[in-house]
């Protein structure tokens, strides 16, 4: 392990040269984070830990890591530790992760569930030394070749469950994504969960769902090329999201999802009854409450 001590790095997070970051994942919110952390001189050394061979010359090649190594090899090489896999891989890996590390490295995760892997880690006796964070950046392209050094700023970053972390541990994590330019939300795992399902987990839904429709009902590919619109285009953009990803977040999310999902069908309904009732006035009125989230999304 290259660091000389934890406060060495709390004092110093970005001088010259950084810290060895090991990504487990180099994807597109790992990549991201790589490159990134590199730019911003956090990292002097990156090292990716990649499960196929593919991946691993991709990665190399692209120049998103300076190095590929078995997982064992990476930790004890490494400061930080960022997990971006699936969240269905996520426990097993981490649990693995925390019996390798020792009392001056940082683990930090990614995934877009919080509460079953903070659960699972509960008692972990390493458990100080995670940091569980949600970047709320994405797009809908995923793998290595959709990592992109502009990544993060603007956005929201997600820290759940901070007390049971190590104090200096959280210190570090929040200057890093500080420095990347995110601002911070504190929530309890459950929390997050919640309203990730609320304004992320039912838009992507929403999507392939709407793309499935336009599929069904629509036989002719030129035509939803040619006549798709800037809104529709907008509106399904995530359903070109890889549901290698998608399928476990929404399975392990899978109450707080149903929950808003028939809140949503419900809507949908309303906007169906206006219709087949020729009630342009209830029609306005539904158009009219929800451009309320203009006093929010600007």
């Amino acid at each position: 392990m290259t660091t000389e001590n934890n406060e060495n790095i709390l004092q110093a997070p970005f001088r010259v040269g950084g810290i060895t970051i090991t990504i487990v994942g180099v994807g597109l919110i790992g990549g991201s984070f790589a490159l990134v952390s590199k730019q911003k001189s956090i990292a002097k050394h990156v090292i990716g830990v990649c499960n196929r061979e593919e991946t691993k010359q991709k990665v190399l090649a692209l120049g998103l890591v300076d190095e590929v190594l078995p997982l064992e090899e990476a930790i004890k090489k490494s400061d930080l530790i960022y997990v971006a896999i699936p969240v269905d891989a996520t426990v097993p890996v981490m649990q693995k992760i925390m019996h390798l590390v020792n009392n001056q490295q940082i683990v930090v995760d990614a995934g877009s569930t919080k509460f079953v892997l903070c659960d699972a880690l509960k008692n972990h006796p390493m458990r100080k030394r995670f940091v569980a964070t949600h970047p709320m950046w994405g797009t809908e392209y995923s793998g290595p070749e959709a990592a992109v050094a502009t990544a993060f700023a603007g956005r929201a970053c997600v820290i759940c469950e901070k007390d049971k972390s190590d104090g200096a541990a959280v210190k570090m994590v929040e200057n890093i994504y500080t420095n990347l330019g995110m601002h911070l939300v504190y929530m309890e795992a459950v929390a997050h969960d919640t309203h990730a399902a609320y304004v992320s987990h039912i838009s992507h839904i929403t999507s392939f769902a709407l793309a499935n429709t336009v599929l069904e009902k629509e036989k002719e590919e030129d035509a939803i090329f040619e006549l798709a619109g800037g809104g529709f285009e907008s509106t399904v953009r995530l359903a070109k999201s890889n549901p290698a990803m998608w399928a476990p977040i929404f399975m392990q999310n899978r109450e707080n999802v149903l929950d808003v999902l028939n809140e949503h069908i419900s809507q949908l309904r309303k906007f169906k009854s206006a219709l087949e009732k020729e009630n342009i006035d209830y029609l306005n009125e539904l158009m009219e409450n929800a451009n309320k989230i203009k006093r929010i999304i600007k």
